[in-house]
């Protein structure tokens, strides 16, 4: 692919911008788009034409994109000129619940602040057994059950759902309801209308549920959160409902996703999965955890930015007012960074992958979906040694038309 790149001034024609985002390679599920890895061996950065006719900066490579993220420069607010929304409906959701994650600081660290401590390393560690427990009933459930069954709604889902749940006070009873809701926010597809009416729907719920935490408090984040912040005056009702919401779809959807898009992964290579199996080892399942997140790298839409001043970075000027897009999933491929990266190794050190993004507004929720990964991972496949899928590959329904990647159904049997 020969692309043109526009910097220091210089204008590129239209028809030599790439429309983003890109097509995967049909029977290559697990690999950035080809397109992608092209431009990225051209240049570390380049523009490209988005579904608005906008022409954002896309970041490629591991160096220029940890450069960027932390670079107060570069703004995550979405209602900046310029910023490059995913779509028409994903400019609506984030206009009626604009969350932390699209705040700059110090709005964003103020409110982050109010919901870091539950999701520190050691209060997620504390979590481990409860978390094990879950796994554990949920596989009871299946190896009781009939087979073959849908590794997503029978274990994939469940997991996260139950543990944001009693984290956050959410009663998982009404977990259909939120999951239905949630796969429209994560639908690149839907219209803006579809997208206002499922944001409504969450923030409405989420609303009187922080009205009942108010009323009788219990031992939660959303309690906790409602009397300490909203009682004080320091959020309302409405901005700890949209916190909850953020909260709530984040940690349940993305976690579920890799899930079982890393189960699939481990299927599809043999080798990989029984050293998984036949270990016991913290250490080495941990390892296995990071590199199935550089190796996967679910969040396949790119990280938003807006350029607030001029940047001078790989080669090219990046204008005040310009839109960024960090595209993870390519730069945890990065070859500088990581040798033979198409590889899945599960005994790499992949600890400088980027799945979690960089900087001040890098996931919240990390050290959770660690630990979940972890139970998961050294759990399901030691107990189902078994475990195959029930259906070819190809009949796998992989999401691409999803702000995160992964499958929406996974037949398997055992």
């Amino acid at each position: 692919m020969s692309v043109r790149t526009a910097g220091s001034g210089a204008t590129a024609r239209p028809s030599d911008i790439p429309d983003y985002p890109m097509a995967r390679a049909t029977g290559c599920p697990f690999d950035p788009a080809p397109a992608l890895r092209e431009l990225q061996a051209e240049a570390p950065i380049v523009q490209v034409r988005t579904w608005d006719d906008a022409t954002p900066w896309l970041v490629t490579r591991h160096a220029e994109q940890r450069a960027l993220l932390a670079d107060p420069r570069i703004s995550a607010d979405v209602t900046r000129p310029g910023y490059p929304h995913i779509t028409a409906a994903s400019r609506e959701r984030r206009g009626r619940a604009r969350a932390f994650i699209s705040m700059d600081d110090p709005e964003h660290a103020r409110l982050r602040r109010m919901v870091t401590a539950p999701f520190a390393i050691k209060r997620v560690e504390a979590l481990r057994p409860a978390i094990q427990q879950i796994v554990d009933r949920l596989i009871d459930d299946m190896l009781a059950g009939p087979k073959p069954v849908d590794l997503v709604q029978a274990f994939a889902l469940p997991v996260p759902s139950l543990v944001i749940c009693e984290l956050l006070g959410v009663p998982y009873a009404d977990h259909d309801f939120f999951q239905r809701n949630t796969r429209v926010l994560v639908n690149r597809g839907v219209s803006p209308e579809a997208m206002r009416d499922a944001v409504d729907r969450l923030i409405d719920y989420l609303e009187r549920l922080v009205g009942e935490k108010l009323a009788r408090p219990a031992d939660d984040l959303l309690s906790k959160l409602a009397v300490e912040q909203v009682r004080t005056g320091e959020l309302t009702e409405h901005e700890l409902a949209v916190m909850g919401m953020l909260l709530l779809v984040a940690g349940h959807e993305t976690t579920a996703n890799m899930i079982a898009l890393g189960t699939l992964a481990l299927l599809e290579h043999p080798d990989q999965l029984a050293g998984l199996r036949e270990t016991d080892d913290p250490e080495l399942i941990a390892g296995a955890v990071e590199e199935l997140l550089r190796y996967l790298s679910i969040v396949h839409s790119g990280r938003r930015r807006v350029a607030l001043e001029d940047i001078e970075i790989g080669g090219r000027v990046i204008r005040a007012g310009d839109g960024v897009i960090v595209a993870n999933e390519v730069a945890n491929r990065d070859e500088n960074v990581f040798s033979d990266p198409d590889r899945l190794d599960l005994n790499r050190d992949a600890r400088g992958h980027v799945a979690f993004g960089f900087g001040v507004h890098q996931c919240l929720g990390q050290p959770l979906a660690r630990v979940e990964l972890q139970v998961v991972y050294g759990t399901l496949y030691r107990r189902i040694p078994g475990l195959r899928l029930a259906v070819d590959r190809d009949q796998v329904p992989f999401k691409h038309d999803g702000l995160i990647y992964g499958v929406y159904e996974l037949p398997v049997t055992w």
